[in-house]
């Protein structure tokens, strides 16, 4: 099923995403996460790769996996970083012989061994082009779907950080659902203006493609660095940093983490309420918060 088959329901989406664990031994622990989520019946969940592709087999691996085992049906990331055609292609068709109906299509992060890198070492510039290698994938008819892969891409609420050009920013969006792209998944944000914002400014340059929203808890106060490092300079409302400063001068280890999940449930509470087509967490690899969230939301 098409992520945006999964969006025309009147139920909205809640997924997960996880990214490639540096160890290998922490592979069987990461399926095992994920696995336990059955119980939650989510919407997907979503794999990253590594920065740059650096666990890129181990990636394909997982996905096929999780689709072969589970009943949760699990959406790759897809970057252009140092990817020819005939890689994607091969990566594709495996995909399409294990049954993986969904693709977020990106255009991923430079190795940060190589702040320079060249972009002609690949096929693939722009996220808009890996879209439309991927749509005339799905019409030569290579998945066993008569319709093939659906595609998501990638919005930034706050702005993207290679594009400060706001009106730009639009216009490259717009190539990409013009491409084919089938939804819209943002990046992690911790105002909800800043999305509500986002999907009016979509609606006025006549996107109407499904957006869903991306959510992060914060469990601890060196949590936020790392996430500021994902989101390439996520804001943090002066609200939520009020809350984490107070909670951090509890003498409660836990405090920390207790007030950024009540902050992150009642960001998604509003989301819903507010008509989200779906949330998707950012889960760091650990569950138990989104989860926490995930429960409060009486879903």
């Amino acid at each position: 099923m098409h992520i945006s088959d999964i969006l025309k329901s009147e139920k909205p989406s809640l997924s997960f995403e996880f990214y490639p664990p540096k160890a290998d031994s922490a592979w069987e622990e990461l399926y095992e996460t994920i696995r336990d989520l059955e119980t939650l019946s989510p919407s997907f969940v979503s794999v990253t790769y590594g920065a740059g592709g650096s666990t890129r087999e181990l990636t394909h691996d997982l996905v096929v996996r999780i689709k072969e085992t589970t009943s949760i049906p699990p959406v790759p990331h897809l970057t252009c970083v140092g990817h020819t055609k005939e890689d994607i292609d091969a990566i594709l068709t495996r995909y399409a012989v294990a049954g993986v109906s969904n693709i977020l299509a990106l255009r991923g992060d430079p190795p940060k061994n190589d702040p320079n890198y060249d972009w002609s070492q690949g096929d693939f510039k722009f996220a808009t082009d890996l879209v439309k290698h991927i749509k005339a994938f799905n019409e030569s008819g290579r998945h066993p779907d008569p319709r093939g892969f659906g595609i998501g891409v990638a919005g930034f609420p706050e702005g993207h950080p290679a594009t400060p050009n706001r009106v730009d920013e639009l216009i490259h969006l717009q190539e990409k659902v013009e491409a084919g792209a089938d939804y819209i998944c943002t990046q992690l944000f911790f105002d909800n203006h800043d999305f509500f914002d986002f999907r009016e400014r979509l609606e006025i340059v006549g996107i109407t493609t499904p957006i869903i929203a991306g959510i992060m808890p914060v469990t601890s106060l060196s949590s936020m660095k790392r996430m500021a490092e994902l989101a390439a300079g996520a804001r943090y409302p002066a609200k939520l940093l009020k809350i984490l400063n107070r909670a951090a001068e509890k003498d409660d280890k836990t405090a920390v983490e207790r007030a950024g999940i009540h902050y992150a449930a009642q960001q998604s509470a509003e989301l819903l309420d507010n008509g989200v087509s779906g949330i998707h967490f950012y889960t760091l690899n650990k569950s138990h918060a989104t989860r926490q969230i995930y429960a409060s939301l009486g879903l």
